[in-house]
């Protein structure tokens, strides 16, 4: 319509009413959804509710589980539905209203008594910290309903968590990285009048609460009023734990940092969480005023997860559950052929070549055998790794896919990574005001592996924080009057550049590699990863790389590639294992270690390693991770020789004359066999002799016997039966 003279506009502002919705008819039905889950009319349940509500009965369990994903399926009618909606807005309200139907079938089915459970009238106050002259139901209640989200409900980031979100029932991923001690919450306070020994009850709802000072009773109104005292053996506590969850890296948007939320653990959930597990959490978005006096003090709120259920991700057990359909899968990939070379490349099949290094990392996820001896010395496992290499070469693709092929993965690099954050750092409490220690990176790897790009870019000051790590496997601290140490069993995967940015040919191994040798004597497998020329491997590459680009998978070459799961099932089954070295093969690897000292004081100042002690205990963890990839209890000569030659091929790719390429390997076979001959001033040499000795060197049993025809064509020497060799004078 027109306006009069003088009139303004007037502005129109829709408003949303929200109905309260009718809570004796959802009660209804909530009763009814539980009396036909208990009498087993839900069909595709994972839930047994009549189960769960026996075990409670009976004191074996304190949860009482329902799953949205049940109530979904239950009814598709319009009731359901909103009943459905309400439950995600209003969690907390449904929570107490599910305990009373619990607690009513317990009493309709004969489960308890009436005395076991107390039945609050309708019109009782909800209000926070209300007051009971009688014993409330939450005293009494031995139980606690949660709720878990259906399969459908797909999983929110922590950053997509809103001020809408409060009150609602939320479930996001994402990692611990602090857990507190556990400490006792109130739940029901209980005071008694010291005038008239009358009881009176007071639900706690939050963190903190306002006890009761005067006795409200008629008695003590009429006269003069006595005063309560706190009873606390009458009084309900529950074990409360204070975690805090933080997005996963790869969820942080770039120029980010990464967010973390506040998740309250009570009762059975309690000692559940780590730090550095992958979880997923479902609980209800609540806030909390901040300070003593929030009211006073100011109007911003902290926000928090009050915990309903948590499910954790790649853990080292199997899930049955889960990984049913994998496991018979993978144990018939054991019957194959060949199964060691298969598993290699399926790490990382979009890497085109790297397999020794591929085979090495595999090891590294397998470990060998951790040992606990009597007097309390610990001998680690955990094997160590440092890729070293010139720009280009993928080290830093492969340690991003070995960190979501871990069951524990840790990705941090050089320069983002100071001591303190890679060891622990000394926090206040927020709760308590006590200081805590916060684990860093490889505290939150334990059981798991620490992979560290840019390795030669860190401060040596920051460096020096792994010596005890990488040895000891503790993270020893004296800072802010705490004294402890930290169990931190990692392995470290390590990625480097050469001193000079490329591999520089000019310079000895020592200069290129430019690492102290007690970090690299730490190391049990050291590799040179070059980028040098070559026609047939760059045609190769490049055509591995555009059909990865055009198809998104790597090209097919024969048997198919293991996927992630499957892979990570047939780690966690050869993990059940704990191999030894026999006693027939003490001999053999004393040997073979005598020999690579031997060769290393001839190289002087020319030797690509530092080999140590240490490096005869990297001989057998990379033998027992073997014998576990081959599930097997026990090791044979056959991992200890692949060991040697994964370790002989680690230092060979150090040394000029395998970067120049001036000799095959069939020359080099020839030459060592015609030295053994010359240092042993025979002209003979047996078939098993010469085998040992060319195993030992990090040659295959294919490469010497190639050697052996083409050089018995030249007649070089001559073979008889037994393959055994005679030179020709």
């Amino acid at each position: 319509r027109g306006l009069a003279p003088g009139e303004s506009p007037r502005k129109i502002i829709r408003v949303k009413v929200m109905f309260e919705p009718d809570y004796r008819r959802e009660k209804e039905l909530c009763t009814q959804f539980l009396e036909n889950g208990i009498r087993g009319d839900l069909h595709g349940s994972l839930h047994n509710y009549a189960i769960q509500l026996d075990a409670i009965a009976r004191g074996r369990e304190q949860v009482f589980e329902i799953s949205l994903g049940d109530l979904q399926q239950f009814k598709d009618d319009d009731e359901f539905k909103n009943l459905m909606s309400n439950i995600k807005n209003n969690t907390r309200r449904y929570v107490e209203m599910f305990a009373e139907v619990v607690d009513a079938l317990l009493l309709q089915f004969g489960l308890v008594s009436s005395e076991g459970v107390v039945r609050e009238p309708e019109t009782q106050n909800t209000s926070a910290n209300s007051i009971h002259s009688t014993v409330p139901a939450s005293l009494k209640r031995t139980f606690r309903v949660v709720f878990s989200s259906g399969s459908s409900d797909p999983a929110m980031k922590l950053r997509e968590i809103r001020s809408s979100s409060i009150g609602r029932l939320v479930n996001f991923k994402g990692i611990c990285t602090r857990i507190s001690d556990v400490k006792p919450l109130m739940e029901v306070a209980c005071f008694t009048c010291e005038t008239c020994n009358a009881e009176f009850y007071q639900e706690v709802y939050g963190e903190s609460f306002s006890p009761l000072f005067i006795c409200p009773s008629k008695s003590c109104k009429v006269g003069s009023a006595g005063n309560l005292v706190l009873e606390t053996r009458a009084s309900k506590f529950v074990g409360f734990q204070e975690a805090k969850i933080q997005e996963l890296s790869e969820d942080v948007p770039i120029g980010h940092t990464p967010r973390s939320l506040t998740v309250h653990l009570k009762g059975h959930l309690i000692q559940t969480l780590g730090p550095g597990n992958i979880v997923d959490v479902c609980g209800i978005f609540l806030p909390t005023p901040n300070g003593l006096r929030a009211k006073q003090n100011t109007l911003l709120a902290s926000t928090f997860i009050d915990l309903m259920t948590i499910r954790k991700h790649k853990t080292r057990a199997i899930n049955q559950q889960v990984e049913k359909d994998v496991l018979e899968k993978v144990k018939s990939y054991r019957q194959q052929r060949d199964v060691y070379s298969r598993l290699a490349e399926s790490i990382a099949p979009e890497i085109f070549g790297h397999v020794d290094v591929k085979k090495a990392l595999l090891l590294l996820l397998c470990a060998g055998v951790s040992r606990k001896l009597a007097d309390g010395v610990s001998i680690r496992g955990d094997i160590h790794m440092c890729l070293m290499g010139d720009p280009g070469v993928a080290k830093s693709q492969l340690l991003k896919h070995m960190v979501q092929l871990a069951p524990r993965g840790v990705y941090t690099t050089g320069r983002g990574s100071s001591g303190v954050g890679l060891t622990a750092a000394v926090q206040r409490d927020t709760i308590t005001g006590e200081m805590i220690l916060e684990g860093g990176a490889l505290v939150l790897a334990d059981n798991g592996i620490c992979c560290i790009d840019e390795f030669d870019k860190m401060d040596e000051g920051d460096r020096t924080a792994i010596h005890e790590v990488m040895e000891q496997q503790t993270v020893s601290i004296a800072k802010a009057g705490i004294t402890t140490t930290l169990n931190a069993r990692t392995a470290v995967l390590a990625a480097a550049n050469p001193a000079f940015g490329r591999y520089k040919l000019s310079a000895t191994p020592q200069e290129n590699i430019n690492l102290p040798a007690s970090l690299l004597s730490r190391f049990d497998l050291l590799w040179l990863i070059l980028d040098t020329a070559d026609i047939e491997n760059d045609i190769a590459l490049a055509h591995h790389v555009l059909h990865v680009h055009k198809c998104g998978k790597p090209p097919s070459t024969g048997a198919a590639h293991m996927s992630m799961d499957e892979l990570r099932v047939y780690v966690a089954l050869s993990q059940d294992f704990q191999p030894y070295v026999p006693e027939d093969l003490t001999e053999y690897v004393a040997t073979a270690y005598t020999e690579m000292r031997l060769d290393e004081s001839r190289a002087a100042q020319h030797a690509t390693g530092y080999t140590t002690a240490r490096t005869l205990l990297s001989i057998l963890r990379l033998a027992e991770a073997l014998a576990r990839l081959g599930w097997s209890n026990q090791v044979t000569e056959q991992d200890v020789n692949e060991a040697l030659r994964l370790m002989k091929m680690s230092k060979m790719s150090l040394t000029t004359k395998d970067i120049q390429r001036n000799e095959d390997q069939i020359t080099t076979v020839y030459k060592i066999l015609r030295e053994l001959a010359e240092n042993n001033d025979n002209l003979c040499i047996s078939y098993i002799e010469a085998a040992k000795l060319i195993l030992a060197k990090g040659h295959s049993r294919e490469v010497l016997d190639a050697c052996l025809e083409e050089y018995s064509a030249l007649d070089v020497w001559v073979l008889d039966e037994a393959r055994n060799i005679t030179f020709v004078e």
